[in-house]
């Protein structure tokens, strides 16, 4: 099938304006490349220190001629979707010494959780984690001893964190090994019904606690579809994992042989051998555009609206919030997963998951297939998946039909004719939505505003009854330059009763939502935001706002809007629980719009 036009005419548009940056990036890459062994250029001192602790490797580092992989990661044990990768070490030194090449941990990288922090003070340093995760890999790989990368990463900073520092070191061929989703526990929709029952009041904490330790119970990602999964389709569809490599549960077979073949075919790619790919070559126009369909087929995360772009910046490639809504206008919705349905990523993956997205796509004309990817040129590798036979992994043809069509539908009866993402324009700025998950019939909202600069101000007003009517929640205040982004899923819950109870309800705001944006219309990512004195900083309660999720419109219907003094935070903290070491990002971090980085 060819390539949509419709498509071809927004690559182009991102190819001509990415054209000087690009190749400015290219250059650099090339200058990069051009020294092989990459660490043939260190002194015999440099290579001391760097092999000292190597064992009987330290003859094969020094003879220079075997390639040796950086291993980055941001194993700990606190993450169940990072728990895993506490083996995989050892794994992948194994298969890299069974190739006669050598592997060496280069660095760990932070990596924080969202689901603990939701709420928390903790969530002011959230975003700006993935760019601390770009420097942390930066400085693991700054000793420049390395023919190529293996990350390892998985959830909602650090993916887009470590892709940043790939960019940058884009002359190393570069694989990404996941660790795959924990298997289903309790079904998400239970977990959300009784988060619901618990924040009207006719729950107890005990029976809360009970819920969500059922629903999150063990190794692996969460199983809804929000950003950590959102992630891994990304990577695999960008061609930075093995075909079919992303949903595969931790702890078995399959997914321990699919780290040794990354290891395998990512020493296939090096300077030193005759097939030689830098991750510059996989990081493309074409790839980033593939990367955003995806998003909108399959309904995924709002945050990766904010990565992609700083992902891109990084390789050179600008990317601006018109492109997505261009894209999500073409791209039809074919998945439905929690909390765009009832289906977890188990499920979604039964169903025929990534295979089949990627088949339909490209049977479509929605996918560029003339795209360089880890495991060779073109996406036709990705409609296939992996098995085990007698111990031997192979590859075969994946599914031309779902088996589920309430999951996966083929893209001549998709479940929208839309992605699953709508950019809004306004006199308030601009904004985003994830409209997958929301009910037709609050796709338009027209009612007051309640304006709050903070999440306990709104938990209050709840509790005490201000916002059972008709209404739409500003909360401002929350965007990058003011707390660091925030996400503000702690708020799902009430609002959520509020929608059962027949209310008319939104969100605005200027801070993040979860990757599991689910049933309340939430515009969110608004920009400028309000403490550069962006107009959601002049809002009032009472000001009547429209939202029009079909078209894209935020408009607060007040006169003069412009003429209005911006609010100024009352209460704007600034230190505790690390806090005062994030003030620099604070202080250059640029507007959602642009990537929300302090470093590109």
């Amino acid at each position: 099938m060819s390539l949509d036009q419709d498509l071809r005419m927004i690559t182009d548009r991102i190819v001509g304006r990415s054209r000087e940056s690009r190749s400015a990036y290219l250059d650099r890459v090339s200058g990069a490349a051009s020294r092989e062994p990459i660490r043939g250029h260190l002194s015999c001192g440099n290579q001391a220190h760097a092999y000292a602790a190597m064992g009987d490797s330290k003859d094969r580092l020094a003879a220079g001629r075997a390639p040796n992989i950086g291993i980055i990661s941001a194993y700990n044990d606190m993450l169940s979707a990072h728990q895993p990768f506490a083996t995989y070490p050892r794994m992948i030194k194994e298969a890299a010494r069974e190739q006669g090449a050598t592997a060496q941990f280069a660095g760990g990288v932070p990596a924080m959780c969202d689901g603990v922090t939701q709420g928390q003070t903790g969530m002011e340093l959230s975003l700006f984690s993935r760019d601390t995760i770009a420097l942390a890999a930066a400085v693991a790989l700054s000793h420049d001893t390395y023919d190529a990368v293996v990350y390892l990463g998985v959830c909602d900073k650090i993916v887009p964190g470590l892709v940043i520092a790939a960019a940058t070191f884009g002359h190393l061929p570069t694989i990404f090994i996941p660790a795959g989703p924990m298997t289903s526990g309790l079904p998400n929709d239970e977990k959300s019904r009784i988060r619901e029952k618990f924040a009207a009041g006719t729950l107890d904490r005990k029976e809360l606690m009970a819920g969500e330790m059922a629903a999150y119970h063990g190794p692996g990602t969460c199983t809804f579809y929000g950003t950590a999964n959102s992630n891994q389709m990304l990577m695999e569809i960008m061609g930075l994992h093995l075909p079919g490599a992303s949903f595969i549960n931790p702890g078995t077979p399959l997914r321990d042989a699919m780290t040794r073949q990354g290891t395998r075919q990512v020493l296939s790619r090096t300077s030193l051998g005759s097939d030689y790919m830098p991750v510059a070559d996989i990081l493309s126009e074409k790839a980033f555009v593939n990367g955003i369909v995806g998003l909108m087929a399959t309904g995924g995360s709002t945050n990766l609206v904010i990565h992609l772009i700083a992902m891109a910046r990084a390789a050179g490639i600008i990317l601006v919030p018109d492109d997505f809504a261009a894209i999500s206008d073409r791209v039809p919705l074919l998945a439905r997963v929690y909390p765009n349905g009832l289906a977890d990523v188990n499920h979604f993956h039964a169903a025929g998951g990534l295979a089949f997205v990627i088949r339909e796509l490209l049977a479509a004309g929605l996918l560029h297939d003339d795209v360089q990817t880890i495991a060779g040129l073109g996406l036709e590798r990705y409609t296939e998946e992996p098995f085990l036979t007698d111990g031997s992994l192979e590859w075969r043809a994946g599914p031309t039909a779902s088996t589920n069509d309430r999951i996966l539908r083929n893209s001549n009866e998709p479940f929208q004719e839309s992605g699953g993402l709508r950019v809004f324009r306004g006199n308030l700025g601009t904004a985003i939505m994830k409209v997958s998950a929301v009910g037709p019939d609050h796709m338009h909202i027209e009612a007051p505003a309640m304006v709050f600069s903070d999440q306990e101000s709104v938990k209050s007003a709840f509790r005490d009854g201000r916002l059972d009517r008709d209404v739409v929640v500003v909360v401002r205040f929350q965007g990058p330059q003011a707390n660091g982004m925030p996400e503000l899923h702690a708020l799902t819950p009430m609002l959520s009763v509020l929608l059962d109870r027949g209310h008319r309800v939104a969100l605005v705001t200027d801070g993040r939502m979860s990757g599991a944006s689910g049933k309340v219309p939430a515009v969110i990512h608004v920009s400028p935001e309000a403490v550069e004195g962006g107009p959601i900083a002049r809002l009032a309660n009472g000001d009547i706002i429209t939202i029009d999720a079909t078209s894209g419109v935020l408009t607060a219907k007040v006169k003069d809007l412009d003429a209005r003094p911006a609010a100024r935070p009352v209460d704007r903290k600034t230190t505790g629980l690390g806090r005062e070491l994030f003030q620099v990002f604070r202080q250059n971090v640029n507007q959602a719009s642009a990537g929300a980085s302090a470093i590109l």
